[in-house]
C-alpha cells in the first residue's frame, strides 16, 4: 500500500513540475494603427524583442501593425475588454477618459519636441499618466512621434489660405476647435481611411508628422506641405489596469523596465526619423515644402491662441502652465 501511495505520489509531482515547466506564456498582444518604420512601430518592436529576451518562455509579445487587428475606433475598446494587452493611442484620443491630456493638443503651446518630452517628465505630466486608472487604464510611457505638419492641396502660408478646406482630424474636440478657428472644417476620420479620403477629396488636408506623411504616402496625394510645427503627435503606451495589476510582480517589474528602456530609445530617435522622413518626402518632388516666415508663422499662432482660453476650464490652468513653463526650462 505505501510502495503505491509513494508512486503515486511520485507520478503526481513529476506531472505537475512538467505542467510548470510547460506552462504557457503571458501573452501580451500589442496593437496599434501605424507602420512599422514608425517611431510607434519601432518601439512595439524593440520591446517585443527585449521581452522575449529577458522573459523567455514566460511573456510572448505579439504585435500588430497598420490597424491589422483594431483601428483607431476599436482599439481602445479591445484593451477594455481584455481582447489586447496593450496599445498606444495618439494623445489625442483620450477626451472622453479625461480632458486634461487636450493639453497636448493646443495649438503652438511647446515650442519643440525638447519642451514636449521636459513636460511629460515633470511631476504634472507623470500624474497624466494615472489620470484614467478610474477607467480600467494606466499609463505606462509616453512615446514621441514628432511635432505636426499642415498638408493640403493648395500653399498654406496664412491661415486665411485653410478657409473653406476640409481638413481631417482626430476624434478630439481641441483640434476640431483649432480649424475651426481659421475658419476651416474639420472630418473627423480613422487613421486607415486618411489616404483614402485624401486620394478622392472626402477631405483636403491633414496634419501630421513627417514620418507618418512618408510612411503612409501622404505625399503622394498633398501637394503643398507647410513646416508649421503647429502641435504635437505623441503617444500614451497603456495597458488594461486590471490585467497589469494583475500580473506577478516579478514580471511587472521587469516589464516596467523594459519599457523604459525602449522609451527612452523611442524619444530619442524619433526626431532624426522625421527629419529622415522629411527628406524622404523632399526628395520624392511630390509635393512641395513651405518654410512659414516669422511673420506668416505669427498669423497662424494669432489666429489658433484663441483655443487655450476656450479649453482651460476642462484642462486646468495649472496643466497649461506647467506645459509652457517646460518651454523656458533647460
Amino acid at each position: 500500500m505505501f510502495k503505491f501511495t509513494a508512486k503515486a505520489l511520485l507520478c503526481a509531482l513529476a506531472i505537475g513540475i512538467s505542467g510548470m515547466a510547460s506552462a504557457d506564456p503571458i501573452v501580451i498582444k500589442f496593437s496599434h494603427v501605424v507602420a512599422d518604420s514608425t517611431p510607434k512601430g519601432q518601439g512595439a518592436l524593440l520591446f517585443k524583442k527585449l521581452v522575449e529576451e529577458r522573459l523567455k518562455g514566460k511573456v510572448e509579445v505579439q504585435v500588430y501593425p497598420n490597424s491589422s487587428l483594431y483601428g483607431d475606433g476599436k482599439e481602445m475598446e479591445a484593451l477594455l475588454l481584455g481582447d489586447v494587452q496593450m496599445i498606444a493611442p495618439s494623445l489625442a484620443k483620450f477626451g472622453q477618459y479625461t480632458k486634461k491630456l487636450q493639453v497636448f493638443d493646443l495649438p503652438f503651446l511647446f515650442n519643440d519636441i525638447h519642451a514636449v518630452d521636459r513636460f511629460q517628465h515633470s511631476a504634472t505630466g507623470k500624474e497624466l499618466l494615472k489620470s484614467m486608472e478610474n477607467n480600467n487604464i494606466t499609463g505606462l510611457a509616453y512615446w514621441h512621434n514628432g511635432m505636426k505638419q499642415l498638408s493640403a492641396n493648395k500653399p498654406l502660408r496664412e491661415p486665411r489660405d485653410a478657409r473653406g478646406l476640409k481638413f481631417r482630424v482626430q476624434s478630439s474636440d481641441v483640434l476640431d476647435a483649432q480649424f475651426k478657428a481659421v475658419r476651416a472644417n474639420p472630418r473627423k476620420m480613422s487613421f486607415a481611411e486618411v489616404y483614402q479620403g485624401l486620394q478622392t477629396g472626402v477631405v483636403n488636408g491633414a496634419e501630421n508628422p513627417w514620418s507618418n506623411i512618408y510612411s503612409q504616402k501622404f505625399n503622394e496625394v498633398q501637394k503643398y506641405i507647410t513646416e508649421s510645427n503647429h502641435g504635437v503627435l505623441d503617444y500614451m503606451v497603456i495597458t488594461n489596469t486590471k490585467f497589469w495589476n494583475g500580473l506577478p510582480a516579478d514580471i511587472r517589474s521587469q516589464l516596467d523596465e523594459i519599457l523604459g528602456e525602449v522609451t527612452d530609445k523611442v524619444n530619442a530617435e524619433a526626431w532624426a526619423l522625421n527629419q529622415k522622413a522629411k527628406q524622404a518626402v523632399i526628395d520624392a518632388k511630390t509635393s512641395e515644402v513651405i518654410e512659414l516666415t516669422p511673420e506668416e508663422r505669427a498669423k497662424w499662432v494669432k489666429s489658433m491662441k484663441p483655443v487655450w482660453k476656450q479649453f482651460e476650464g476642462e484642462i486646468g490652468s495649472n496643466v497649461i502652465d506647467a506645459a509652457l513653463a517646460a518651454n523656458d526650462a533647460k
